[in-house]
């Protein structure tokens, strides 16, 4: 990624218009990709023979969840959260009270963008796109874009260290941003030891460490800021039990965390509910 670059808000409304045009294109190339199912598949890599610690977890408290919802960024503020969600056409930025999940806010992107990652900066909202390579940023209360900016690679996860906002790719790489001026400022490789992560997805900054979902798995590492290293690995599997699956329940993506409580939140696409957990060693 070379250089970032900030639209101000008419130029930002004509790529809003552009991109309804262009929505046709985008959906044939989405079959393309390497954010395709199987060929992620092949490229993900679990933590099968890690020496690292490895984490379980306590429930401590259950929430209703919009299973038409395809999670892809989660964030909590202020008592509620807020969530970006994917998909061509229903790709939205929300605000969701917590113990009911039900929406209190909406905004639908425009056909043209897929939602995914979120993150809050100084009473502003970031959601990073997919396919399409732009960010837009909104005001926290009202919803308004307020401007965008340009990326060289796909958007995944985005979260931020209090200096930097940080930046998924699906690949091993973390990049972090000014959020000043949303030039690059370093990337970092992720490895468990000498062996690269990749797959990296939803990012949560909690205590010190970046949180990140790894993509088609029940697992989150716990990763360096500084060196890139995994400290410790977290299985979330059989989160959602049985009389919780559905034949559209997807994959684990979405972590939130109120700094406030230490309350930790995870959830899934599609999944009928959102879990605070405690994390238990193993």
């Amino acid at each position: 990624m070379n250089s970032i670059f900030r639209w101000p808000a008419f130029l930002l409304l004509w790529l809003m218009v552009i991109g309804m045009f262009a929505y046709a294109q985008t959906e044939v190339s989405v079959t393309q990709s390497t954010h395709s199912l199987e060929s992620i598949k092949t490229q993900t890599r679990a933590p099968l023979n890690s020496v690292l610690p490895v984490y379980g977890y306590r429930i401590i408290n259950s929430y209703p969840h919009d299973p038409t919802a395809f999670t892809q960024g989660l964030i909590f503020d202020g008592g509620v959260l807020y969530e970006s969600t994917g998909k061509w056409g229903k790709s939205t930025l929300r605000k969701v009270e917590l113990e009911t999940g039900n929406v209190l806010q909406e905004y639908l992107l425009p056909r043209r963008f897929f939602g995914e990652g979120l993150t809050l900066w100084q009473g502003k909202l970031i959601q990073l796109t997919w396919q399409a390579r732009v960010g837009f940023v909104y005001d926290k209360e009202t919803f308004n874009p307020l401007y965008g900016f340009f990326y060289s690679m796909e958007g995944w996860g985005i979260t931020h260290d209090n200096r930097h906002l940080i930046m998924s790719d699906g690949s091993s790489t973390l990049y972090f941003l000014s959020p000043e001026n949303l030039q690059l400022v370093k990337s970092i490789k992720v490895y468990d030891d000498d062996t690269p992560i990749a797959n990296l997805n939803e990012l949560e900054y909690v205590k010190g460490e970046i949180y990140a979902n790894i993509w088609l798995t029940d697992y989150i590492a716990r990763i360096s800021p500084e060196t890139g290293q995994v400290l410790g690995w977290i299985n979330l599997k059989a989160l959602l039990g049985e009389a919780e699956q559905t034949l559209s329940a997807g994959v684990l993506n979405g972590i939130a965390y109120d700094n406030k409580q230490d309350r930790l939140f995870v959830t899934g696409k599609y999944w009928p509910r959102l879990f605070e957990i405690k994390l238990t060693k193993r």
